[in-house]
């Protein structure tokens, strides 16, 4: 069985380790690889608004004690798959950059590519994977790709940060939109500032140090303040769109697409690598039971599956990320405040509240009728607190309009 797999892995950052004991080979390949880079284990997830904080921890009590969340430095974790990854028997490492699929009478026959000496070949499989990023420059013949950029992340790294809460995310609900903080190794805080549109302040002249400072700084918990100033001081300060785009394949045979080249979601929970390991499961166990892949059109029809067998982490997470982002970010409409604020009192409640959400955003419970119900759960919640304990024709006007922001 061949199958061509061409790559292009980018700012993964964070995913979770969670069920990966199902994973067979993918376990192999990525719990291994999170060791000896100075990992940092994830319990959940830190809120903070208007002062006030609560912790959100995933509900672990079902699995053994190495299962958690992993963040760490993208370089060396992705050093450490391709080592990995080489040291298979059944597995040749190329190095290159594909220009082309290579298409024969509608059917994907492999690559063309350029090696580091410039050098053009070509490879040939049954199967070519596309997994290029975010910025896919292949994916075209493949899916029609609606990539929207509701925001912009602005990166900097925090040393010797001690956060409010070790081992956890860090999300704060600020104005104009959220800030994240979590540990990327012991010594090492990755923070990111979502800058709401595609525009964001020059970092040449100065503006964007400005910004962060005198709009981000105040907003930040004060056991970080002196280290993020310090941050925006040594001016290492990177920019990256954030990019949504639906799943909208062309079934192609000879060809799949996956990873962000196929599907992407706003990267505020870092749904992105769970959607991926989980899609690298479902097509695991579809090619698993064949031993010849060089009828292409028949396995393109059997991959269809694909698509269905991975909706309900897939549009779990993706519509979840969507819908947070949108409540997290700050308004002027009094409904979305009010959404904002029951959403936040809503998770701080504990229990069932904040444990259902959390298991849904870390991919635990892949049922999108349980993030339905959430929804309309806070949703309710906020419009109770709105019409309690008097009700006013103002009151019940927003509580009528937080309903509508919630469907």
């Amino acid at each position: 069985m061949d199958l061509l797999i061409f790559y292009l892995i980018i700012v993964l950052d964070t995913f979770t380790c969670n069920g990966m004991s199902s994973m067979g080979l993918l376990y192999f390949l990525t719990a291994d690889c999170v060791e000896e880079i100075d990992a940092q284990q994830v319990f959940g997830y830190a809120l903070f608004k208007d002062g006030k904080h609560t912790r959100l921890s995933y509900p672990l009590e079902k699995f053994h004690s190495d299962v958690s969340g992993r963040s760490f430095h993208n370089g060396r974790f992705i050093q450490r798959m391709r080592e990995k990854s080489a040291s298979l028997p059944n597995v040749r490492l190329e190095q290159g950059t594909v220009t082309s699929l290579l298409e024969e009478k509608g059917t994907i026959r492999g690559v063309q590519y350029k090696t580091k000496d410039g050098r053009e070949l070509t490879a040939f499989a049954p199967l070519t994977i596309v997994c290029d990023g975010c910025f896919s420059n292949l994916r075209r013949s493949l899916c029609n790709p609606k990539v929207d950029v509701p925001s912009c992340f602005v990166g900097l790294v925090l040393e010797n940060c001690n956060l409010p809460y070790s081992n956890h995310g860090h999300v704060i609900l600020a104005d104009p939109s959220p800030i994240l903080f979590y540990p990327i190794s012991s010594t090492e805080v990755r923070c990111l500032v979502d800058v709401p549109g595609q525009k964001v302040p020059s970092i040449a002249n100065g503006e964007m140090a400005n910004y962060l400072k005198t709009i981000v700084a105040p907003q930040v918990p004060p056991e970080i303040y002196n280290s993020f100033v310090a941050a925006v001081d040594k001016g290492n300060i990177r920019t990256m769109p954030n990019r949504s785009m639906p799943a909208a394949p062309y079934p192609t045979p000879g060809a799949l697409l996956m990873g962000d080249a196929f599907n992407m979601r706003h990267p505020l929970t870092g749904g992105g690598m769970t959607v991926a390991l989980s899609d690298i499961v479902v097509l695991r166990d579809l090619l698993r039971p064949l031993r010849d892949l060089n009828d292409a059109p028949t396995l393109c029809k059997y991959l269809e599956s694909f698509y269905t067998l991975r909706k309900p982490i897939a549009s779990t997470i993706n519509t979840l990320a969507g819908a947070l982002y949108k409540v997290f970010c700050a308004s002027p409409d009094q409904a979305r405040k009010e959404m904002r604020q029951a959403c936040f009192d809503y998770l701080s409640l504990g229990g069932v509240f904040s444990t259902g959400p959390i298991s849904l955003l870390s991919g635990l419970n892949p049922r999108p009728v349980s993030l339905v119900l959430h929804f309309f759960a806070v949703a309710i919640y906020g419009v109770g607190r709105l019409l309690l304990p008097f009700p006013s024709p103002k009151r019940i006007w927003i509580g009528a309009r937080l309903i509508s922001v919630s469907i």
